[in-house]
């Protein structure tokens, strides 16, 4: 199955690819998502779900895990090779290290099956809003490197600096939000999805590879500080944090 069924959507529709084996679950998605406004695209494999993706750029996928073949976790690599579309996965696997894994992957979000559709489609209206950027915006500089928030990408000493996708939304989102205090909850909203709020756990490592990577003196950042107990600020004119606010993973 290869499919577009976006006849009764119009052409400014946004479009999204379900990725799923079991054809109920398809023609559900599928009327749910042309009674809403939404271009359907089908896919019952892998292989080719990329071809789709390749083809047809859409603006979201709908991922299951357990597909034949190729499985979802191979596809969400495959595309995080060259996309950063939004993927929502969806799965009747329910353990926390499944979960890490296809987020830590590049996942925007990971909704157990069976799932309820207002639910779900609150998901994907979140993780479109997430990823809709303007056309241009100005790159945020610091004295030690410059994020650009248009290319996706932060530049040091004249050369891009490998990030993950996860790691690159946390940046994002302090970057958009430059000296103001980013809740744990609001940046676990933004990067993981609306079902996480109290993992500051997953902040805590996240943020020391971060500062590693980007700050002169990880163990006392300048530029991306701790608020102990509420969160996190970006400050790009920098600014010196507490000694213990930096390479250490034993503090939100």
């Amino acid at each position: 199955m290869d499919t577009e069924t976006g006849a009764d959507a119009g052409g400014g529709a946004p479009a999204v690819l379900v990725v799923d084996d079991d054809p109920l679950i398809l023609r559900t998605l599928e009327v749910n998502l042309r009674a809403r406004g939404y271009t359907a695209y089908l896919a019952d494999t892998g292989e080719r779900a990329l071809r789709i993706v390749a083809r047809h750029r859409p603006d979201l996928l709908l991922l299951d895990l357990g597909l034949p073949g190729m499985d979802g976790l191979e596809v969400l690599r495959g595309l995080r090779g060259w996309t950063d579309v939004p993927v929502v996965v969806l799965s009747g696997r329910d353990t926390e290290a499944m979960k890490v894994e296809a987020l830590d992957m590049g996942a925007d979000d990971y909704v157990i099956k069976p799932f309820g559709m207002d639910e779900l489609f609150a998901r994907v209206r979140a993780a479109m809003r997430r990823s809709a950027a303007p056309d241009y915006e100005e790159p945020v500089a610091t004295a030690d490197f410059t994020i650009d928030l248009a290319a996706k990408q932060v530049v040091k000493d004249g050369a891009p600096v490998r990030l993950t996708p996860r790691q690159w939304h946390i940046v994002e989102v302090l970057a958009r939000n430059p000296d103001r205090l980013v809740t744990h909850k609001h940046l676990l909203n933004e990067v993981w999805g609306p079902s996480y709020g109290r993992e500051t756990n997953y902040l805590r490592v996240f943020m020391t590879k971060i500062r590693q990577r980007l700050e002169p003196d990880p163990p006392r950042p300048r530029y991306f500080l701790t608020e102990p107990g509420l969160g996190y600020r970006f400050r790009p004119g920098g600014a010196n944090g507490p000694a213990d606010s930096g390479g250490r993973t034993g503090g939100a």
